[in-house]
């Protein structure tokens, strides 16, 4: 019971605290959102994903910015980690009696749900590019998002705990989470590229997140899904991303559990 109540507490404070800073919420909505208007706009008249499909380049783009909001929104929740174990929170609730494993499900839980709230309002655009969704498709789409949101906590969270700064945080984020974005299959599609590029899209376990979302956005059959990666391999690697994400988190958070100043 102590170890859900913590669970609820935590989760509770990282919905609050983000929601109260406008700014996280304006930046983890509004980049990504013009990403897709600017880089729809620019590339659509000589990029063509689909053609075969009739996709245009902002439908093509628009899953892999639903799927940058949630790193946002990951990315700036997790960071707070850093944040409070400077301030002193961190070590506070460390020595509560609730366990390493109830701190770590807590970000995860209030994380998740941030980035679903944001999800969600993505998905009210999805009209805007051309995919019109229907209830069980919304409901489909949920589910893959949260599974998503709970791989890139847990390696949001995996990366902060033994960090000290948050420069470095960003560094980090520079150099391995955007790339991991942007070599997942929501910037360009994989059919067509040079083996080495295509190899590097294969091993990112993000590629089969953001294959399992189109799978959730578009009826069975459809030519949008051609050249993806099957749909049980795609959910089955999105699961184990997202469970070895946080089990990675929870061991790293055992392992230094007061973070780099014990």
């Amino acid at each position: 019971m102590n170890r859900l109540l913590a669970v609820y507490t935590l989760a509770l404070r990282e919905v609050v605290r983000f929601v109260r800073q406008k700014n996280r919420v304006f930046g983890a909505l509004a980049q990504p959102v013009l990403f897709w208007i600017i880089f729809g706009a620019g590339l659509s008249a000589s990029f063509s994903p689909g053609v075969s499909a009739g996709q245009g380049y902002n439908e093509y783009f628009y899953p892999g910015t639903v799927v940058l909001v949630l790193l946002f929104t990951s990315i700036f929740s997790t960071i707070s980690i850093i944040e409070d174990r400077n301030e002193g929170f961190l070590q506070g609730v460390l020595v509560a009696p609730v366990g390493i494993g109830s701190v770590v499900a807590g970000k995860v839980v209030g994380t998740t749900i941030l980035a679903l709230m944001q999800g969600g309002i993505m998905l009210a655009l999805a009209p805007l590019a051309g995919l019109p969704l229907d209830l069980g498709q919304v409901v489909a789409a949920m589910l893959v998002l949260a599974f998503i949101a709970i791989a890139l906590t847990g390696v949001g969270i995996s990366i902060a705990w033994n960090m000290s700064s948050t420069q470095g945080f960003h560094a980090i984020m520079t150099a391995f989470l955007m790339p991991m974005w942007f070599l997942s299959g929501a910037f360009f599609p994989a059919n067509g590229l040079p083996s080495w590029l295509a190899a590097m899209l294969a091993v990112n376990p993000l590629t089969y997140g953001l294959a399992t979302f189109r799978y959730a956005l578009y009826e069975p059959g459809s030519p949008a899904l051609a050249n993806l990666p099957s749909l049980p391999v795609s959910a089955a690697a999105l699961g184990l991303f997202a469970l070895g994400s946080v089990t990675l988190a929870t061991a790293l958070a055992h392992r230094r559990p007061a973070g780099p100043d014990s």
